[in-house]
């Protein structure tokens, strides 16, 4: 009878463990489908965009840039330029960041006024992009393998998930939720909570327009719930799959910009 009892136990354990780890997939598939849709459209890309950075006391600033992006492989390396433009205290200011799967980012900061290289460490990387609300690992995406995942709710419109880092010491969250559009599959509204468990961050996107069939998102916010402020994002002139060559990606293009590929009027 005992060993009866400890078989039927086992196998209950075994229902239970494999039922976790379903839905443990199932939350996982949602965010990396997600995560293809919001970072990987095409194999290439070109944007304009310009940053409004809004203080705790309402005073504005601005950020106009031009983003290249190209794909390794989908979902996997990524390389991405930022070139600045204007205001004229970031003119030919650029960003530069290698994105890696299970592996930490690479990030380097162009600034001409030293003619400085300087590499962003990985423990920088949840800190301030140029004085905006957004971070260095916000322009990029976080890599899904840094989190675990679980699904709060459904509906026919939307998916809710919870995040929580696996290694809570290098982040400054203790867990996070976002809402994923179902219509689209893009991550449309994430919030960030301390251990307190008190909401201080919080990320939407404002509007999504259909760009040669992909969905993008054109405006998206960052806010701050604990001190005030916020940065807005918005894209124009948004391309895809335009050929743009490897060459591009390199040091040699901090400091000397390829022009031909930032032709665009904003």
């Amino acid at each position: 009878m005992k060993h009866l009892f400890l078989t039927a136990l086992s196998a209950a354990v075994l229902f239970v463990s494999g039922q976790a780890i379903s839905a443990e997939k199932s939350a996982r598939e949602i965010v990396e489908q997600a995560e293809l849709n919001a970072y990987y459209s095409g194999d290439d890309g070109r944007s304009a965009a310009r940053m409004i950075i809004t203080d705790n006391q309402g005073r504005e600033q601005m950020r106009q840039f031009t983003i290249l992006r190209k794909d390794q492989e989908d979902g996997g390396v990524q390389d991405m330029m930022i070139f600045f433009s204007r205001p004229a205290d970031v003119r030919d200011t650029v960003f530069r960041v290698v994105k890696r799967v299970n592996d930490d980012d690479d990030r380097w900061l162009y600034l001409p006024d030293l003619d400085l290289v300087k590499r962003i460490s990985a423990g920088d990387k949840r800190t301030s992009f140029v004085g905006s609300h957004f971070f260095y690992e916000d322009v990029s995406g976080r890599d899904t393998a840094l989190d675990s995942y679980e699904v709060l709710s459904e509906d026919d419109a939307k998916y809710v998930l919870k995040g929580t880092p696996k290694d809570s010491d290098k982040v400054e969250f203790s867990y996070y939720e976002v809402v994923i559009d179902k219509e689209h599959m893009l991550p449309v509204e994430s919030t960030f909570y301390n251990d307190s468990g008190e909401a201080y961050r919080k990320m939407e996107v404002l509007e999504i327009e259909t760009v040669q069939g992909y969905p993008t998102v054109t405006h998206s916010r960052i806010s701050d719930l604990e001190n005030g402020g916020k940065t807005d994002m918005q894209f124009r002139f948004m391309q895809y799959d335009i050929g743009l060559p490897d060459s591009i990606f390199s040091e040699r293009s901090l400091r000397n910009p390829p022009a031909e590929w930032l032709q665009l009027r904003d």
